[in-house]
Protein backbone atom coordinates (compact mmCIF):
# COMPACT_ATOMS: atom_id res chain seq x y z
CA UNK A 1 0.00 0.00 0.00
CA UNK A 2 1.28 3.44 -0.92
CA UNK A 3 1.51 5.66 2.15
CA UNK A 4 0.45 8.69 0.12
CA UNK A 5 -3.02 7.21 -0.38
CA UNK A 6 -3.81 7.77 3.29
CA UNK A 7 -4.37 11.52 3.35
CA UNK A 8 -7.72 12.19 4.88
CA UNK A 9 -7.85 13.29 8.53
CA UNK A 10 -9.58 10.49 10.41
CA UNK A 11 -12.18 10.85 13.19
CA UNK A 12 -11.30 10.24 16.79
CA UNK A 13 -11.72 6.80 18.24
CA UNK A 14 -10.94 5.77 21.81
CA UNK A 15 -8.01 3.50 22.55
CA UNK A 16 -9.12 0.49 24.51
CA UNK A 17 -7.04 -0.64 27.43
CA UNK A 18 -6.20 -4.22 28.33
CA UNK A 19 -7.79 -5.57 31.46
CA UNK A 20 -5.28 -6.30 34.17
CA UNK A 21 -5.17 -9.77 35.58
CA UNK A 22 -3.72 -11.00 38.82
CA UNK A 23 -1.65 -14.07 39.36
CA UNK A 24 -1.82 -16.42 42.29
CA UNK A 25 1.12 -17.53 44.35
CA UNK A 26 3.29 -20.52 43.53
CA UNK A 27 4.81 -23.22 45.68
CA UNK A 28 8.26 -24.73 45.31
CA UNK A 29 8.11 -27.96 43.37
CA UNK A 30 9.69 -29.80 46.26
CA UNK A 31 7.07 -28.65 48.82
CA UNK A 32 5.45 -31.63 50.54
CA UNK A 33 1.76 -32.09 49.85
CA UNK A 34 -0.72 -32.52 52.75
CA UNK A 35 -0.64 -36.10 53.89
CA UNK A 36 -4.43 -36.55 53.96
CA UNK A 37 -4.59 -36.62 50.13
CA UNK A 38 -2.66 -39.85 49.99
CA UNK A 39 -4.97 -41.47 52.50
CA UNK A 40 -8.27 -40.62 50.79
CA UNK A 41 -9.92 -43.09 48.40
CA UNK A 42 -8.90 -42.79 44.76
CA UNK A 43 -12.39 -41.84 43.66
CA UNK A 44 -12.39 -38.75 45.88
CA UNK A 45 -9.01 -37.73 44.56
CA UNK A 46 -10.19 -38.19 40.98
CA UNK A 47 -13.27 -36.08 41.61
CA UNK A 48 -11.10 -33.38 43.14
CA UNK A 49 -8.84 -33.34 40.06
CA UNK A 50 -11.83 -33.10 37.73
CA UNK A 51 -13.10 -30.11 39.69
CA UNK A 52 -9.76 -28.38 39.29
CA UNK A 53 -9.39 -29.14 35.57
CA UNK A 54 -11.17 -25.97 34.25
CA UNK A 55 -8.96 -23.77 36.40
CA UNK A 56 -5.84 -25.56 35.21
CA UNK A 57 -6.87 -24.99 31.58
CA UNK A 58 -7.49 -21.29 32.20
CA UNK A 59 -4.15 -20.84 33.89
CA UNK A 60 -2.34 -22.71 31.12
CA UNK A 61 -3.60 -20.22 28.50
CA UNK A 62 -2.36 -17.13 30.28
CA UNK A 63 0.90 -15.42 29.46
CA UNK A 64 3.10 -15.92 31.34
CA UNK A 65 1.76 -19.00 33.10
CA UNK A 66 2.03 -19.55 36.80
CA UNK A 67 4.08 -22.65 36.05
CA UNK A 68 6.56 -20.51 34.14
CA UNK A 69 7.03 -18.26 37.12
CA UNK A 70 7.57 -21.18 39.46
CA UNK A 71 9.96 -22.83 37.02
CA UNK A 72 11.88 -19.60 36.57
CA UNK A 73 12.40 -19.42 40.29
CA UNK A 74 13.49 -23.04 40.70
CA UNK A 75 16.59 -22.81 38.51
CA UNK A 76 19.65 -22.51 40.67
CA UNK A 77 22.24 -19.85 39.98
CA UNK A 78 20.07 -17.72 37.69
CA UNK A 79 18.69 -15.20 40.15
CA UNK A 80 15.14 -16.63 39.88
CA UNK A 81 12.21 -15.71 42.07
CA UNK A 82 13.07 -18.35 44.66
CA UNK A 83 16.82 -18.27 44.34
CA UNK A 84 18.89 -18.76 47.42
CA UNK A 85 19.53 -15.68 49.53
CA UNK A 86 23.23 -15.70 48.79
CA UNK A 87 22.40 -15.57 45.08
CA UNK A 88 20.24 -12.47 45.40
CA UNK A 89 17.38 -12.11 47.87
CA UNK A 90 16.03 -9.23 45.77
CA UNK A 91 14.37 -11.79 43.49
CA UNK A 92 12.30 -13.28 46.34
CA UNK A 93 11.21 -9.84 47.48
CA UNK A 94 10.06 -8.58 44.12
CA UNK A 95 8.40 -11.81 43.00
CA UNK A 96 6.25 -12.05 46.10
CA UNK A 97 5.36 -8.35 46.28
CA UNK A 98 4.76 -8.10 42.54
CA UNK A 99 2.27 -10.95 42.40
CA UNK A 100 0.66 -10.04 45.74
CA UNK A 101 -0.15 -6.57 44.38
CA UNK A 102 -2.18 -8.14 41.55
CA UNK A 103 0.19 -7.21 38.74
CA UNK A 104 0.50 -9.25 35.59
CA UNK A 105 4.18 -10.06 35.01
CA UNK A 106 5.40 -9.46 31.44
CA UNK A 107 5.76 -12.41 29.11
CA UNK A 108 9.51 -11.87 28.56
CA UNK A 109 10.75 -12.73 32.02
CA UNK A 110 14.44 -12.49 32.73
CA UNK A 111 15.99 -14.35 35.62
CA UNK A 112 18.89 -11.95 36.00
CA UNK A 113 17.81 -9.17 38.34
CA UNK A 114 21.38 -7.84 38.59
CA UNK A 115 21.87 -7.49 34.81
CA UNK A 116 24.88 -9.71 34.44
CA UNK A 117 26.60 -8.18 37.48
CA UNK A 118 26.16 -4.53 36.49
CA UNK A 119 24.06 -3.95 39.60
CA UNK A 120 24.79 -4.93 43.17
CA UNK A 121 22.41 -5.95 45.97
CA UNK A 122 22.14 -3.99 49.19
CA UNK A 123 20.01 -0.99 48.20
CA UNK A 124 16.81 -0.11 50.04
CA UNK A 125 14.41 -2.01 47.80
CA UNK A 126 11.39 0.19 48.41
CA UNK A 127 13.21 3.44 47.67
CA UNK A 128 13.80 2.52 44.02
CA UNK A 129 11.53 -0.24 42.75
CA UNK A 130 12.82 0.00 39.19
CA UNK A 131 16.36 -1.01 40.11
CA UNK A 132 15.45 -4.69 40.14
CA UNK A 133 11.87 -4.79 38.84
CA UNK A 134 13.06 -3.55 35.45
CA UNK A 135 14.42 -7.02 34.78
CA UNK A 136 10.82 -8.26 34.71
CA UNK A 137 9.98 -6.00 31.78
CA UNK A 138 13.10 -6.01 29.67
CA UNK A 139 14.31 -8.86 27.53
CA UNK A 140 17.52 -10.34 28.79
CA UNK A 141 20.34 -8.59 26.96
CA UNK A 142 22.54 -10.73 24.69
CA UNK A 143 25.40 -8.34 25.46
CA UNK A 144 27.17 -9.38 28.64
CA UNK A 145 29.35 -6.81 30.43
CA UNK A 146 33.03 -7.70 30.48
CA UNK A 147 34.58 -8.92 33.76
CA UNK A 148 36.89 -5.91 33.65
CA UNK A 149 33.95 -3.51 33.43
CA UNK A 150 32.34 -5.16 36.44
CA UNK A 151 35.60 -4.86 38.36
CA UNK A 152 35.97 -1.19 37.51
CA UNK A 153 32.38 -0.47 38.50
CA UNK A 154 33.01 -1.96 41.93
CA UNK A 155 36.19 0.14 42.23
CA UNK A 156 34.25 3.25 41.22
CA UNK A 157 31.55 2.50 43.78
CA UNK A 158 34.17 2.23 46.50
CA UNK A 159 35.71 5.53 45.37
CA UNK A 160 32.33 7.27 45.37
CA UNK A 161 31.68 6.04 48.91
CA UNK A 162 35.17 6.94 50.13
CA UNK A 163 35.26 10.46 48.69
CA UNK A 164 31.62 11.40 48.28
CA UNK A 165 29.67 14.17 50.02
CA UNK A 166 29.59 13.85 53.79
CA UNK A 167 32.97 12.15 54.08
CA UNK A 168 36.09 13.56 55.71
CA UNK A 169 38.01 13.43 52.43
CA UNK A 170 35.25 15.38 50.66
CA UNK A 171 35.33 18.08 53.34
CA UNK A 172 39.10 18.34 52.98
CA UNK A 173 38.79 18.65 49.20
CA UNK A 174 36.18 21.40 49.63
CA UNK A 175 38.44 23.32 52.04
CA UNK A 176 41.29 23.24 49.52
CA UNK A 177 38.88 24.43 46.83
CA UNK A 178 37.79 27.34 49.02
CA UNK A 179 41.36 28.31 49.79
CA UNK A 180 42.29 28.34 46.10
CA UNK A 181 45.12 25.85 46.56
CA UNK A 182 45.78 22.88 44.32
CA UNK A 183 47.39 19.59 45.27
CA UNK A 184 48.53 17.46 42.36
CA UNK A 185 48.45 14.23 44.34
CA UNK A 186 45.04 14.65 45.96
CA UNK A 187 43.56 11.44 47.30
CA UNK A 188 40.17 12.38 45.87
CA UNK A 189 39.56 14.14 42.56
CA UNK A 190 36.19 15.09 41.10
CA UNK A 191 34.30 15.76 37.89
CA UNK A 192 31.12 17.80 38.39
CA UNK A 193 28.50 17.71 35.60
CA UNK A 194 26.60 20.99 35.33
CA UNK A 195 22.93 20.71 34.41
CA UNK A 196 22.20 21.66 30.83
CA UNK A 197 19.84 21.03 27.89
CA UNK A 198 17.02 18.49 27.43
CA UNK A 199 16.65 15.10 29.06
CA UNK A 200 18.13 13.05 26.22
CA UNK A 201 21.17 15.32 26.09
CA UNK A 202 21.54 15.08 29.88
CA UNK A 203 21.57 11.30 29.77
CA UNK A 204 24.19 11.21 27.01
CA UNK A 205 26.37 13.73 28.87
CA UNK A 206 26.09 11.89 32.20
CA UNK A 207 27.09 8.61 30.57
CA UNK A 208 30.07 10.25 28.87
CA UNK A 209 31.16 11.95 32.09
CA UNK A 210 30.79 8.71 34.04
CA UNK A 211 33.06 6.86 31.63
CA UNK A 212 35.53 9.75 31.85
CA UNK A 213 35.39 9.52 35.67
CA UNK A 214 36.18 5.80 35.52
CA UNK A 215 39.12 6.37 33.15
CA UNK A 216 40.59 9.17 35.30
CA UNK A 217 39.73 7.79 38.77
CA UNK A 218 37.47 10.73 39.62
CA UNK A 219 34.32 10.92 41.69
CA UNK A 220 31.26 11.77 39.59
CA UNK A 221 28.99 14.46 41.03
CA UNK A 222 25.96 16.11 39.42
CA UNK A 223 24.58 19.57 39.81
CA UNK A 224 20.94 18.61 40.63
CA UNK A 225 19.71 21.43 38.39
CA UNK A 226 16.28 20.69 36.96
CA UNK A 227 14.80 17.77 38.89
CA UNK A 228 17.56 15.20 38.47
CA UNK A 229 16.62 13.67 41.84
CA UNK A 230 12.97 13.45 40.67
CA UNK A 231 13.95 11.43 37.61
CA UNK A 232 16.79 9.09 38.56
CA UNK A 233 17.51 6.98 41.63
CA UNK A 234 20.94 7.14 43.19
CA UNK A 235 23.16 4.72 41.22
CA UNK A 236 25.96 4.29 43.79
CA UNK A 237 25.39 2.35 47.03
CA UNK A 238 25.77 4.09 50.40
CA UNK A 239 26.51 7.55 48.99
CA UNK A 240 25.06 10.25 46.73
CA UNK A 241 26.01 11.54 43.31
CA UNK A 242 24.22 14.87 43.87
CA UNK A 243 26.35 17.94 44.42
CA UNK A 244 25.53 19.43 47.86
CA UNK A 245 23.80 22.83 47.81
CA UNK A 246 26.63 24.42 49.81
CA UNK A 247 29.18 23.82 47.04
CA UNK A 248 31.51 26.85 47.31
CA UNK A 249 31.42 27.74 43.59
CA UNK A 250 28.02 29.37 43.80
CA UNK A 251 27.78 30.55 40.19
CA UNK A 252 27.78 27.14 38.47
CA UNK A 253 24.49 27.95 36.75
CA UNK A 254 26.11 30.87 34.92
CA UNK A 255 29.36 29.19 33.82
CA UNK A 256 29.32 28.85 30.04
CA UNK A 257 31.52 29.33 26.99
CA UNK A 258 34.12 32.08 27.44
CA UNK A 259 34.32 31.74 31.23
CA UNK A 260 37.82 32.85 32.36
CA UNK A 261 38.29 29.54 34.22
CA UNK A 262 37.49 27.45 31.16
CA UNK A 263 40.33 25.32 29.84
CA UNK A 264 40.06 26.83 26.38
CA UNK A 265 40.26 30.42 27.64
CA UNK A 266 43.22 29.68 29.91
CA UNK A 267 45.06 27.99 27.06
CA UNK A 268 44.33 30.89 24.75
CA UNK A 269 45.59 33.39 27.34
CA UNK A 270 48.59 31.17 28.18
CA UNK A 271 47.51 31.07 31.82
CA UNK A 272 48.01 27.34 31.78
CA UNK A 273 50.40 25.22 29.74
CA UNK A 274 49.83 21.99 27.82
CA UNK A 275 53.38 21.06 27.01
CA UNK A 276 54.35 17.49 26.13
CA UNK A 277 53.84 14.99 28.97
CA UNK A 278 51.52 17.35 30.80
CA UNK A 279 54.16 19.81 31.93
CA UNK A 280 52.73 23.16 33.02
CA UNK A 281 55.55 25.40 31.78
CA UNK A 282 55.89 26.76 35.29
CA UNK A 283 52.32 28.05 35.47
CA UNK A 284 50.37 27.55 38.69
CA UNK A 285 47.62 24.96 38.47
CA UNK A 286 44.20 26.32 39.44
CA UNK A 287 42.04 24.49 42.03
CA UNK A 288 39.40 23.87 39.39
CA UNK A 289 39.00 24.06 35.61
CA UNK A 290 35.80 24.41 33.62
CA UNK A 291 35.45 22.17 30.56
CA UNK A 292 33.04 23.57 27.98
CA UNK A 293 32.15 20.60 25.76
CA UNK A 294 28.84 21.73 24.29
CA UNK A 295 28.07 21.94 20.57
CA UNK A 296 29.37 25.55 20.46
CA UNK A 297 32.80 24.86 21.94
CA UNK A 298 35.83 26.57 20.43
CA UNK A 299 39.08 25.25 18.98
CA UNK A 300 40.99 25.61 22.25
CA UNK A 301 38.21 23.85 24.19
CA UNK A 302 38.48 20.89 21.82
CA UNK A 303 42.11 20.30 22.78
CA UNK A 304 41.05 18.51 25.95
CA UNK A 305 40.69 15.41 23.77
CA UNK A 306 44.45 15.42 23.17
CA UNK A 307 46.70 13.23 25.30
CA UNK A 308 49.06 16.00 26.45
CA UNK A 309 46.13 18.06 27.64
CA UNK A 310 44.65 15.06 29.45
CA UNK A 311 47.90 14.57 31.35
CA UNK A 312 47.73 18.18 32.48
CA UNK A 313 44.09 17.96 33.51
CA UNK A 314 44.86 14.90 35.63
CA UNK A 315 46.67 17.27 38.01
CA UNK A 316 43.61 19.47 38.57
CA UNK A 317 41.51 18.18 41.51
CA UNK A 318 38.17 19.66 40.41
CA UNK A 319 36.80 19.62 36.86
CA UNK A 320 33.46 21.27 36.12
CA UNK A 321 31.93 19.98 32.91
CA UNK A 322 29.05 21.29 30.82
CA UNK A 323 27.97 19.47 27.67
CA UNK A 324 24.97 18.43 25.62
CA UNK A 325 26.94 15.85 23.67
CA UNK A 326 27.78 12.14 23.74
CA UNK A 327 31.54 12.57 23.62
CA UNK A 328 32.40 8.92 24.33
CA UNK A 329 33.65 8.13 20.77
CA UNK A 330 36.44 10.71 21.03
CA UNK A 331 37.68 9.18 24.29
CA UNK A 332 38.59 6.12 22.22
CA UNK A 333 40.98 8.33 20.21
CA UNK A 334 43.12 9.22 23.25
CA UNK A 335 46.05 6.74 23.27
CA UNK A 336 46.30 6.82 27.07
CA UNK A 337 42.79 5.35 27.38
CA UNK A 338 42.72 3.13 24.31
CA UNK A 339 43.88 -0.10 25.96
CA UNK A 340 41.70 0.35 29.03
CA UNK A 341 38.61 1.05 26.92
CA UNK A 342 39.31 -2.09 24.90
CA UNK A 343 39.25 -4.14 28.10
CA UNK A 344 36.14 -2.42 29.41
CA UNK A 345 34.21 -2.77 26.15
CA UNK A 346 35.49 -5.56 23.89
CA UNK A 347 32.32 -4.92 21.87
CA UNK A 348 32.71 -1.20 21.33
CA UNK A 349 29.10 -0.27 20.60
CA UNK A 350 27.84 -1.42 24.02
CA UNK A 351 29.13 1.57 26.02
CA UNK A 352 25.81 3.35 26.50
CA UNK A 353 23.93 0.06 26.72
CA UNK A 354 25.91 -1.06 29.78
CA UNK A 355 26.60 2.27 31.48
CA UNK A 356 23.08 3.57 30.82
CA UNK A 357 21.48 0.52 32.41
CA UNK A 358 23.86 0.92 35.36
CA UNK A 359 23.21 4.63 35.91
CA UNK A 360 19.61 5.35 35.00
CA UNK A 361 16.89 3.87 37.21
CA UNK A 362 13.52 5.65 37.19
CA UNK A 363 12.33 6.98 40.53
CA UNK A 364 9.18 5.43 41.97
CA UNK A 365 6.79 8.08 40.55
CA UNK A 366 8.26 7.68 37.06
CA UNK A 367 8.34 3.90 37.43
CA UNK A 368 4.64 3.95 38.28
CA UNK A 369 3.93 5.77 35.00
CA UNK A 370 5.99 3.20 33.09
CA UNK A 371 4.36 0.17 34.72
CA UNK A 372 0.82 1.48 34.28
CA UNK A 373 1.41 2.17 30.60
CA UNK A 374 3.08 -1.17 30.04
CA UNK A 375 0.39 -3.16 31.81
CA UNK A 376 -2.47 -1.36 30.06
CA UNK A 377 -1.16 -1.32 26.50
CA UNK A 378 1.96 -3.40 25.90
CA UNK A 379 1.92 -6.42 28.21
CA UNK A 380 -0.34 -8.69 26.15
CA UNK A 381 0.90 -7.79 22.68
CA UNK A 382 2.68 -10.44 20.66
CA UNK A 383 4.95 -7.72 19.28
CA UNK A 384 5.62 -4.08 20.15
CA UNK A 385 6.80 -1.33 17.83
CA UNK A 386 8.10 2.06 18.91
CA UNK A 387 7.76 5.08 16.60
CA UNK A 388 9.63 8.11 17.94
CA UNK A 389 8.99 11.37 16.09
CA UNK A 390 11.04 14.51 16.70
CA UNK A 391 10.73 17.51 14.36
CA UNK A 392 13.34 20.25 14.85
CA UNK A 393 12.14 22.60 12.10
CA UNK A 394 8.36 22.27 12.24
CA UNK A 395 7.77 25.36 10.11
CA UNK A 396 9.68 23.94 7.14
CA UNK A 397 8.82 20.27 7.64
CA UNK A 398 5.20 19.64 6.56
CA UNK A 399 3.14 17.24 8.67
CA UNK A 400 1.97 15.13 5.75
CA UNK A 401 5.50 14.82 4.40
CA UNK A 402 6.72 13.47 7.75
CA UNK A 403 3.77 11.07 8.05
CA UNK A 404 4.27 9.77 4.50
CA UNK A 405 7.93 9.12 5.13
CA UNK A 406 7.30 7.32 8.42
CA UNK A 407 4.63 5.16 6.81
CA UNK A 408 6.71 4.41 3.74
CA UNK A 409 9.63 3.36 5.92
CA UNK A 410 7.47 1.26 8.25
CA UNK A 411 5.62 -0.49 5.42
CA UNK A 412 8.61 -1.11 3.16
CA UNK A 413 10.67 -2.53 6.03
CA UNK A 414 7.75 -4.68 7.25
CA UNK A 415 7.65 -2.92 10.61
CA UNK A 416 3.91 -2.31 10.10
CA UNK A 417 1.54 -4.40 7.96
CA UNK A 418 -0.24 -3.09 4.88
CA UNK A 419 -3.94 -2.34 4.99
CA UNK A 420 -6.60 -4.16 3.05
CA UNK A 421 -8.42 -1.32 1.24
CA UNK A 422 -10.65 -3.47 -0.98
CA UNK A 423 -12.08 -6.41 0.90
CA UNK A 424 -12.47 -6.77 4.65
CA UNK A 425 -10.15 -9.32 6.18
CA UNK A 426 -11.61 -11.15 9.13
CA UNK A 427 -9.11 -11.68 11.91
CA UNK A 428 -9.30 -14.96 13.76
CA UNK A 429 -9.42 -15.20 17.53
CA UNK A 430 -5.80 -16.33 17.39
CA UNK A 431 -4.62 -13.43 15.24
CA UNK A 432 -1.26 -11.91 16.11
CA UNK A 433 -1.49 -8.63 18.00
CA UNK A 434 0.91 -5.75 17.55
CA UNK A 435 0.94 -2.56 19.63
CA UNK A 436 2.51 0.61 18.23
CA UNK A 437 3.86 3.03 20.85
CA UNK A 438 4.09 6.55 19.43
CA UNK A 439 6.09 9.28 21.16
CA UNK A 440 5.83 12.81 19.82
CA UNK A 441 5.14 16.31 21.06
CA UNK A 442 2.27 16.36 18.53
CA UNK A 443 -0.76 14.04 18.73
CA UNK A 444 -1.63 14.25 15.02
CA UNK A 445 0.69 11.41 13.95
CA UNK A 446 -0.78 9.09 16.57
CA UNK A 447 -4.36 9.99 15.61
CA UNK A 448 -3.75 9.31 11.93
CA UNK A 449 -2.03 5.97 12.57
CA UNK A 450 -4.70 4.87 15.01
CA UNK A 451 -7.51 5.75 12.62
CA UNK A 452 -5.81 3.86 9.78
CA UNK A 453 -5.75 0.60 11.68
CA UNK A 454 -9.16 1.16 13.28
CA UNK A 455 -11.01 1.82 10.02
CA UNK A 456 -9.24 -0.80 7.86
CA UNK A 457 -8.18 -4.38 8.49
CA UNK A 458 -4.61 -5.40 7.86
CA UNK A 459 -3.71 -7.49 4.84
CA UNK A 460 -2.06 -10.00 7.17
CA UNK A 461 -4.96 -10.29 9.59
CA UNK A 462 -2.86 -8.85 12.43
CA UNK A 463 -4.61 -6.77 15.08
CA UNK A 464 -2.91 -3.38 15.46
CA UNK A 465 -3.31 -1.11 18.46
CA UNK A 466 -1.79 2.38 18.62
CA UNK A 467 -0.97 4.19 21.85
CA UNK A 468 0.62 7.55 22.72
CA UNK A 469 1.33 8.26 26.41
CA UNK A 470 1.52 12.07 26.12
CA UNK A 471 1.57 14.94 23.65
CA UNK A 472 3.03 18.04 25.30
CA UNK A 473 2.88 20.26 22.24
CA UNK A 474 6.36 21.71 22.67
CA UNK A 475 9.53 20.91 24.60
CA UNK A 476 9.43 22.25 28.16
CA UNK A 477 12.96 21.69 29.43
CA UNK A 478 13.19 22.08 33.19
CA UNK A 479 9.50 21.49 33.93
CA UNK A 480 9.25 18.60 36.38
CA UNK A 481 6.24 16.69 35.05
CA UNK A 482 7.33 17.25 31.44
CA UNK A 483 10.73 15.71 32.22
CA UNK A 484 9.12 12.81 34.08
CA UNK A 485 6.86 12.02 31.13
CA UNK A 486 9.82 12.24 28.76
CA UNK A 487 11.84 9.80 30.89
CA UNK A 488 8.90 7.39 31.09
CA UNK A 489 8.51 7.48 27.30
CA UNK A 490 12.22 6.95 26.68
CA UNK A 491 12.06 3.90 28.92
CA UNK A 492 8.89 2.53 27.28
CA UNK A 493 10.46 2.91 23.83
CA UNK A 494 13.48 0.95 25.05
CA UNK A 495 11.17 -1.97 25.91
CA UNK A 496 9.78 -2.33 22.38
CA UNK A 497 10.82 -5.07 19.97
CA UNK A 498 11.37 -2.79 16.96
CA UNK A 499 12.04 0.94 16.83
CA UNK A 500 11.58 3.60 14.16
CA UNK A 501 13.39 6.75 15.26
CA UNK A 502 13.97 10.31 14.08
CA UNK A 503 17.41 11.46 13.03
CA UNK A 504 19.44 13.70 15.33
CA UNK A 505 17.20 12.94 18.30
CA UNK A 506 19.04 12.34 21.58
CA UNK A 507 15.68 11.19 22.98
CA UNK A 508 15.73 8.35 20.47
CA UNK A 509 19.45 7.69 21.04
CA UNK A 510 18.84 7.11 24.76
CA UNK A 511 15.93 4.74 24.10
CA UNK A 512 17.80 2.60 21.60
CA UNK A 513 20.92 2.43 23.78
CA UNK A 514 19.02 1.28 26.86
CA UNK A 515 17.09 -1.28 24.84
CA UNK A 516 20.03 -2.51 22.80
CA UNK A 517 18.09 -1.70 19.61
CA UNK A 518 19.22 -0.86 16.10
CA UNK A 519 16.33 1.31 14.90
CA UNK A 520 15.22 2.37 11.48
CA UNK A 521 16.30 6.02 11.30
CA UNK A 522 14.12 8.49 9.39
CA UNK A 523 15.73 11.71 8.16
CA UNK A 524 13.21 14.40 7.23
CA UNK A 525 14.00 16.87 4.47
CA UNK A 526 12.75 20.45 4.78
CA UNK A 527 10.95 20.03 1.45
CA UNK A 528 8.11 17.89 0.19
CA UNK A 529 10.61 15.59 -1.49
CA UNK A 530 10.71 12.08 -0.04
CA UNK A 531 14.12 10.88 1.06
CA UNK A 532 15.33 7.87 -0.90
CA UNK A 533 15.53 5.48 0.81
CA UNK A 534 12.94 6.75 3.34
CA UNK A 535 14.99 5.36 6.24
CA UNK A 536 18.09 3.35 6.94
CA UNK A 537 19.03 0.85 9.63
CA UNK A 538 21.32 2.06 12.40
CA UNK A 539 24.83 0.64 12.27
CA UNK A 540 24.88 0.15 16.03
CA UNK A 541 22.87 0.76 19.19
CA UNK A 542 25.31 3.40 20.50
CA UNK A 543 24.44 7.14 20.25
CA UNK A 544 26.00 9.65 17.88
CA UNK A 545 28.50 12.34 18.88
CA UNK A 546 27.09 15.17 16.78
CA UNK A 547 29.95 17.67 17.01
CA UNK A 548 33.30 15.85 17.35
CA UNK A 549 36.46 17.98 17.36
CA UNK A 550 38.15 16.50 14.23
CA UNK A 551 41.54 17.45 15.66
CA UNK A 552 44.60 15.38 14.83
CA UNK A 553 46.38 15.53 18.18
CA UNK A 554 49.29 13.50 16.83
CA UNK A 555 50.18 16.17 14.28
CA UNK A 556 52.61 18.85 15.49
CA UNK A 557 50.21 21.64 14.54
CA UNK A 558 47.16 19.65 15.72
CA UNK A 559 45.51 19.94 12.33
CA UNK A 560 42.10 18.67 11.20
CA UNK A 561 41.58 15.00 10.40
CA UNK A 562 38.68 12.72 9.45
CA UNK A 563 38.40 10.71 12.65
CA UNK A 564 35.77 8.50 11.09
CA UNK A 565 38.49 6.93 8.95
CA UNK A 566 41.09 6.31 11.67
CA UNK A 567 39.76 3.10 13.27
CA UNK A 568 37.40 0.33 12.11
CA UNK A 569 35.20 0.82 15.19
CA UNK A 570 34.54 4.52 14.47
CA UNK A 571 32.16 5.57 11.72
CA UNK A 572 30.28 8.66 10.68
CA UNK A 573 26.71 8.56 11.94
CA UNK A 574 23.78 7.53 9.78
CA UNK A 575 22.14 10.92 10.25
CA UNK A 576 25.06 13.36 10.45
CA UNK A 577 28.79 13.86 9.96
CA UNK A 578 29.24 13.03 13.63
CA UNK A 579 31.00 9.98 15.06
CA UNK A 580 29.68 6.79 16.56
CA UNK A 581 31.04 3.51 17.85
CA UNK A 582 30.27 0.35 15.87
CA UNK A 583 31.16 -3.32 16.04
CA UNK A 584 33.50 -3.92 13.05
CA UNK A 585 32.38 -7.56 12.89
CA UNK A 586 28.83 -6.46 12.05
CA UNK A 587 29.74 -3.91 9.37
Amino acid sequence: MDARRIRKQQPYSPVSTHELESEGTCRPESEERPSFLSKRPAVILGTFILMLLPFIVVLSNRSPSLAMLCKAGSVEGTGGFEAKAKQGSENDYFASSYIAEGNLPPKNITRDMLLGGLLVPGFDKGSCLSRYQSALYRKESPHLPSPHLLERLRIQEALQKKCGPGTKLYRQAIERLKSGTSTENSECNYVVVLSYSGLGNKMLTLTSAFLYAILTNRVLLIDPGAHIADLFCEPFPNTTWLLPPDFPIDHVSSIFKGDPRSYGEMLKGKLIGNAVNGATNGSQLPPYVYLHLSHDYGDFDKLIYCEDDQRLLRKVPWLLLRSNQYFVPTLFLIPEYEQELGRLFPKKDTVFHHLGRYLFHPTNPVWGMIVRSYQAYLAKADETVGIQIRIFDKKNTPFQHVLDQILTCSLEEKVLPNLSLHEPVASSTHAKSKVVLVTSLDSAYFERLRSMYWEHPTATGEIIGVYQPSHEGFEQTGKEMHEMKAWAEIYLLSLTDTLVSSSWSTFGYAARGLGGLKPWIVTYKTTNQMANPPCRRAMSMDPCFHFPPFVDCRARAKSSVDQGALFPYLRHCEDSWGLKLVDPAEQ
